[in-house]
């Protein structure tokens, strides 16, 4: 068994959870997917898949698997780029899609920094608050937080954050501690991001199972810091990413509500598109902001 076909095989198929799109993509039949993903298992003494007639799913050892053999791919590229290859190939544009995160210049700082070396490569910076279609918008690398890249794409994991119930001391000073959630959505003023899918309030997931919907929404908008300014404000209690968060829980400008309560555990990854052939210059700068971002967000640090 070729190991780093293999780990192609299983990365695209960790991706589109299918075995006959995997084919697809690797121009085999489908058995032959079968039989090279039976063979890594063997190998690996363990179950990467999950499959029944109607759906397939990663085992929990094929989930922490994925992002190493993801980068063990990454690093298997990188290692046939010569320097002086690297120096004539890194060139064109890179277009990269982020959101809004309070270390964000810090990280366009230390990537601008190693993309001054190369004075043909181009950096486009978006950041966006909703999540841009890689094919419309040219995407080559994104920075996104939740469960569900799109189909056909290579990430690479960097950290997990966590949402918080946060309250100002004015606000409840005003209203009294809540008894429990149900009192805090009758009584409490609150805010909501907005959902992009329907133009909604998206209400508060607060974890797998709850999913609440405030009665009294005072405050709805599509940026997170706006949010966060409203909650900062005592207008709203809020459910806001720990990462914004953090600092004024530290200072008790904000104070945390039912920190008992299990919240829903969200993966921050870097993704880029699944392509037959990837620049080099792409490949280069996916690298370089997978090991910025890391050092930011460290991943037995997690936010």
């Amino acid at each position: 068994m070729d190991k780093l076909i293999a780990l192609k095989y299983f990365c695209i198929a960790a991706e589109t959870l299918q075995f006959r799109e995997t084919a697809i993509i690797m121009s085999v039949s489908p058995q032959v997917v079968t039989r090279i993903i039976a063979e890594l298992e063997r190998e690996l003494g363990a179950l990467l898949f999950l499959r029944n007639t109607r759906n397939m799913k990663l085992t929990e050892f094929g989930e922490h698997f994925l992002p190493k053999a993801q980068q063990y791919l990454l690093d298997g590229e990188m290692l046939f780029l010569s320097e002086k290859k690297e120096q004539n190939d890194l060139k064109g544009i890179v277009r990269i899609s982020v959101f809004s995160l309070p270390k964000n210049d810090k990280i366009l700082y230390d990537l601008l920094l190693k993309a001054a070396h190369y004075p043909k490569l181009k950096i486009e910076w978006r950041v966006n608050s909703t999540k841009l279609n890689i094919i419309e918008n040219q995407i080559d690398i994104g920075l996104r937080v939740g469960f569900n890249p799109e189909p056909l794409i290579i990430t690479q994991h960097i950290c997990h954050v966590k949402d918080k119930l946060v309250i100002s001391p004015i606000l409840l000073q005003k209203l009294g501690a809540p008894k429990n959630l149900n009192d805090l959505q009758e009584r409490f003023p609150t805010s909501s991001l907005i959902n992009d899918n329907t133009g909604r309030p998206w209400g508060w997931p607060i974890n797998n199972v709850l999913h609440i919907f405030p009665k009294n929404i005072t405050f709805i908008t599509d940026d997170q810091y706006s949010e966060l300014s409203s909650a900062l404000s005592g207008s709203t209690c809020a459910l806001i990413s720990d990462y914004l968060c953090s600092e004024y829980l530290k200072n008790g400008t904000l104070i945390e509500l039912f920190p008992e309560i299990e919240k829903k555990n969200w993966p921050m990854y870097l993704y880029r598109p699944q392509r037959t052939m990837t620049s080099p210059h792409v490949i280069k700068v996916f690298n370089w902001l997978s090991e910025i971002l890391l050092s930011y967000y460290p991943k037995q640090n997690d936010i």
